[in-house]
């Protein structure tokens, strides 16, 4: 959050004990221009005069200038529901008024588990709609949704009937995605396109083994979100706008030794899915061609099926020196992921050699671009 020069990370944390009951909202800022090399400095608890659980604090910069603290809590000491509440803020640390209900979970689908919640409200504002996204029901579950509040700039957003919710929630599970929520507003690089980064069940039924996953959204007459459903998986989605492009290297034209070789299956980017990477000794081969020596960042299109949802490696060396391990976490098989890695690399041919881990993955692609 920036509503100055200073950037400002809200975070939740507990006490050393893990209690979830002491779990309150902190600020940290950094002045610097550049937040990736300067220092932050601890601003300390940011809370109203009630000081009862809280969590997912964000921020509403109102076109006024007016600034409000919005976050998820308990109206008492007991874990019965999560509320929506708003505050002023006097500056971008300190909370100066009372705190203001703006919503509780009160629909069937955001009380079908217990506790009832509303939880990691985010805003966006447009044509004067202010529209606060947030997340109902479980996050443990496959029921985990998005649902909608609206206010309008021109109101006062300290009294709750300001704020209208929608009845039915705006994203929820669909084409193979599994309980999405928590999602944040950003932008493409060129300030041309609109996505949202949310995390979801990395399979069904996988409770709070999650994974991120973002898409492009468009916008509704009314100047709401138009958030779609999720997509599925193994259907690709364009680059965002103004990033630059990849060079793609499908696995099937990798050399392959002891062991894999590539198979066709239809979720599988070319059609084909490099397996069977089932021996200490099983090679899978690529040679990467780099314009100029420098850092590159390689995206591995991966996939994890192992039994018992269990974590997998590949074991990978470049120029046949350096040996990386590579994180595959289980989503299931023909389930694609991705483990990304930032590496040197030379100019001219490189060669990218993968080899068995833990347990057992697949590679579909390796997508390849310098790091700038």
């Amino acid at each position: 959050m920036c509503p100055s020069k200073s950037l400002y990370i809200y975070f939740t944390a507990t006490t050393c004990d893990g209690k979830s009951e002491n779990r309150r909202i902190f600020v940290i800022e950094n002045t610097n221009a550049d937040p990736f090399i300067g220092t932050f400095t601890w601003k300390g608890q940011i809370t109203d005069a009630t000081n009862k659980w809280a969590i997912d604090g964000t921020v509403l910069q109102h076109p006024s200038g007016q600034l409000y603290f919005i976050w998820s809590g308990w109206e008492g000491d007991v874990n019965e529901r999560q509320i929506l509440y708003i505050a002023q803020m006097s500056n971008p640390w300190t909370i100066s008024s009372a705190r203001v209900e703006i919503a509780r979970p009160i629909y069937n689908w955001e009380t079908n588990h217990f506790p009832y919640i509303n939880e990691g409200p985010q805003v966006t504002i447009r044509n004067n709609v202010i529209s606060l996204v947030y997340s109902a029901s479980g996050s443990w579950t496959n029921d985990y949704c998005l649902g909608l509040i609206t206010a309008s700039t021109n109101s006062n957003l300290m009294i709750p009937s300001s704020w209208r919710k929608q009845s039915s929630p705006i994203f929820r599970s669909a084409n193979s995605i599994f309980g999405p929520g928590h999602q944040s507003f950003t932008k493409s690089r060129d300030d041309r396109e609109d996505w949202i980064i949310y995390h979801s069940a990395r399979y069904s039924g996988s409770g709070w083994t999650r994974q991120v996953r973002a898409q492009p959204f468009t916008w509704n007459a009314d100047s709401t979100p138009n958030l779609g459903s999720p997509v599925n998986p193994n259907i690709p989605i364009r680059l965002p706008s103004g990033d630059q492009n990849r060079v793609r290297y499908e696995a099937e034209h990798a050399r392959h030794f002891n062991g894999p070789y590539p198979h066709p299956h239809s979720s599988a980017s070319n059609g084909f899915k490099m397996g069977y990477i089932d021996y200490l000794d099983s090679v899978v081969e690529f040679t990467i061609q780099c314009p100029k020596s420098g850092t590159y960042i390689i995206v591995i299109r991966n996939a994890n099926g192992s039994a018992g949802n269990a974590f997998a490696t590949h074991l990978l060396t470049i120029n046949y020196d350096n040996q990386i391990e590579i994180p595959i976490v289980n989503s299931g098989w023909n389930m694609w992921g991705a483990s990304m890695i930032r590496v040197n690399l030379n100019q001219g041919a490189n060669t990218l050699t993968f080899k068995k881990g833990l347990n057992f993955a697949e590679i579909n692609a390796l997508d390849v671009f310098l790091d700038e």
